[in-house]
C-alpha cells in the first residue's frame, strides 16, 4: 500500500489496540493480536518496551502474518528498523525516538504517528509532517511513568480542535471514561489495558467500537 492509501484507512479506525505483553492478563501478545482483531480492530500497535528487539521483531513478524491475513493496519512502538523489516504499515514514534523527518527519509510510504503532551508539542508534530497524533495521557495510568500533568479532557479539545491530521488519544482510558472523552470530541481511542486486559478481549473491542461510533453521531 501507499502512504495515502494507508492514510486513508487510518482515518476510519474507532478503537485502537495498543499491545503490550505484561499487560494481556497472562496471555500471549499474538493471542490478545487475534482476539482484537476477531473483535473488528481495524488497526493494532506493537508496543514492547522490555523485549529485546530480536524478541519484539519475532512479534512483529508474527503480528504482521495476522494483520495482513484480515486487512488490519499494524504499527509498531519506538522501532522503525523492525517495522521496515517486518513490513509494518507504520511506526509510532516518541520522543526519544528518531527523529520523525529522518524516519520519513527511510519509510516514505509508512505511516508515522508522533505522541504529544500539549498544544505545542502537537503543533510541531503537525508541522513537521506526522500522519496522526497520540494525545496524552488523559488521565493517570499504569503504562506510562513520569507524568504528574495529565491533560484531562478540557486539554484534550483544545488540541484536537487546532490540529488538523488525525488525533488518537490515550492514558488511562477505560469502559468507565470512554463516553466523558467522546463528549468532549474523542474520535479515535488508542488503549492498552482498557483491551488486553479483558476476560474477553474480542469482546471488549466490539463493545468499544460499537461505542465510539454511536458517539460520534451523537456530537
Amino acid at each position: 500500500m501507499t502512504r495515502q492509501e494507508r492514510c486513508k484507512r487510518f482515518e476510519a479506525i474507532d478503537i485502537y489496540p495498543v499491545i503490550t505483553e505484561k499487560f494481556c492478563a497472562g496471555r500471549s501478545s499474538l493471542e490478545v493480536c487475534k482476539a482484537a482483531i476477531t473483535g473488528g480492530a481495524r488497526i493494532v500497535q506493537l508496543r514492547e518496551k522490555d523485549k529485546s528487539r530480536r524478541e519484539i521483531y519475532r512479534l512483529a513478524e508474527q503480528f504482521r502474518e495476522l494483520t495482513a491475513a484480515a486487512g488490519v493496519l499494524l504499527v509498531i512502538n519506538d522501532y522503525l528498523d523492525i517495522a521496515l523489516a517486518a513490513e509494518a504499515d507504520g511506526v509510532h514514534l516518541g520522543e526519544e525516538d528518531l527523529p520523525l523527518a529522518a524516519a520519513r527519509k527511510l519509510a516514505p510510504e509508512m505511516i508515522i504517528g508522533v505522541s504529544a503532551h500539549n498544544l505545542a508539542e502537537a503543533r510541531q508534530a503537525e508541522f513537521q509532517g506526522a500522519d496522526y497524533i497520540n494525545i496524552g495521557p488523559i488521565y493517570p495510568t499504569s503504562t506510562k511513568t513520569g507524568f504528574s500533568d495529565y491533560l484531562g479532557p478540557e486539554r484534550m479539545r483544545e488540541i484536537i480542535q487546532v490540529i488538523r491530521v488525525p488525533c488518537t488519544v490515550m492514558g488511562g482510558i477505560n469502559p468507565d471514561n470512554l463516553d466523558e472523552i467522546l463528549r468532549w470530541g474523542a474520535r479515535k481511542a488508542a488503549m492498552i489495558t482498557g483491551v488486553t486486559q479483558a476476560g474477553n478481549v474480542a469482546g471488549r473491542v466490539r463493545e468499544l467500537r460499537r461505542r465510539i461510533i454511536s458517539g460520534r453521531k451523537k456530537t
